[in-house]
């Protein structure tokens, strides 16, 4: 099998659970205090968006630790393992994020 085809596969678990658990907040959100699922689907599916779009690839996770690594001479901290995954940070952004902030959009207007 391909690496786009793993990677589009890994995008589209990753979008999955994402919209599955967003619906499932936002329904216990509903049901607690009442209002409009639909434009709050929506708002929830942009800031998700938004926060994986901005965390997606652990830079920011890694910020916190360059300071501490320099002091004992050690280099940054390198993306070698990958953990199993096949999407970079970027494909992360444009295959996760992009979707569901214009989902999000689509919801609200």
């Amino acid at each position: 099998m391909s690496t786009v085809v793993q990677g589009l596969r890994e995008a589209l678990v990753l979008f999955v659970i994402a919209v599955a658990a967003i619906t499932v907040a936002v329904g216990v959100w509903v049901a607690v205090s009442g209002g409009d699922f639909v434009h709050r689907v929506g708002v929830a599916f942009m800031l998700v968006g938004a926060v994986i779009g901005m965390t997606g690839d652990l830079t920011l996770s890694r910020i916190g630790m360059l300071p501490a690594r320099s002091t004992f001479g050690l280099a940054p901290e390198r993306e070698d393992g990958g953990g199993g995954r096949v999407l970079t940070g970027v494909g992360i952004f444009l295959f996760v994020s992009v979707p569901l902030i214009v989902v999000g959009i689509l919801l609200i207007t």
